[in-house]
């Protein structure tokens, strides 16, 4: 059985031009940009394996944080959302977006289930504008 994580699309851009406009997209959504780990870099650097450009991006939305540590203080562990932005072998830019839906089988906490509601049509809505 296959689980879905996330979502995305794939982007008709170069790879830095997709970082810029996910990262625009995210803040227009009310989301800030905690963390930007470079895989592909530290791959490179600590193993000399060469892959094409993959970037995470930790986004956060201060007040949905601030609601979902509110509810639990162990949400953190699960905070930021995370947002891929990869590059495959024949140059082909995709945008991902972890699905926060995905998450509530590990909380089993209700009223995490409007907050998941609200967060995932923002990063939809993100996803839409880039």
């Amino acid at each position: 059985m296959s689980r879905q994580y996330g979502f995305g699309k794939q982007l008709d851009v170069s790879f830095d031009v997709a970082i810029e406009r996910t990262t625009q997209a995210l803040q227009q959504q009310g989301f800030g940009v905690l963390s930007d780990i470079d895989v592909a870099a530290t791959l490179k650097k600590k193993l000399d394996f060469d892959m094409p450009p993959y970037r995470i991006l930790g986004a956060c939305n201060p007040r949905f944080a601030q609601r979902a540590l509110a509810a639990d203080p162990q949400m953190g562990l699960l905070l930021p959302c995370n947002v891929v932005v990869r590059q495959d072998s024949q140059s082909k830019v995709s945008v991902q977006f972890m699905d926060p839906d995905a998450l509530l089988e590990l909380v089993n906490k209700p009223e995490m289930t409007q907050l998941a509601a609200e967060v995932r049509q923002r990063l939809i809505n993100a996803m839409e504008a880039i």
